[in-house]
């Protein structure tokens, strides 16, 4: 078991791609970026790559942080602090999720490279 933090994004979709390689320089050696579309990887400490195409997953180093959650904790760690600490208000965060959710389930009927940016 690594306790290194990953990061694992879909590199098919045109809009992942965007918001990572935006946050990439920000998340130099603060995690590993790791492209769940490549045709090797099959999952990662038991969660399949099914799941992980369904939410974004951080590993922690010792857990999985799921979907929005995990979002905020990326973009932690990127140096953003007004966005997260908004989505993170009770209220906010739950009409956040719930946006979240809907675009994860959205985004699933994308077949690869067909995502548009808005």
């Amino acid at each position: 078991m690594s306790d290194e933090i990953k990061l694992f994004f879909d590199g098919s979709c045109k809009l992942c791609r965007h918001e990572i390689n935006y946050l990439a320089p920000k998340l130099e050696h603060k995690l590993l970026l790791v492209d769940i579309s490549a045709a090797d990887f099959a999952g990662y400490e038991g969660v399949s790559k099914q799941a992980m195409l369904a939410q974004i997953h951080v590993w922690d180093g010792s857990r999985f942080i799921i979907g929005l959650a995990a979002t905020l904790y990326y973009w932690r760690l990127a140096g953003m602090r007004f966005l997260p600490w908004l989505l993170s208000l009770p209220l906010i965060n739950n009409l956040a999720n719930k946006a979240y959710l809907y675009w994860a389930k959205k985004r699933q009927r994308c077949s690869d490279n067909q995502c548009e940016l808005p």
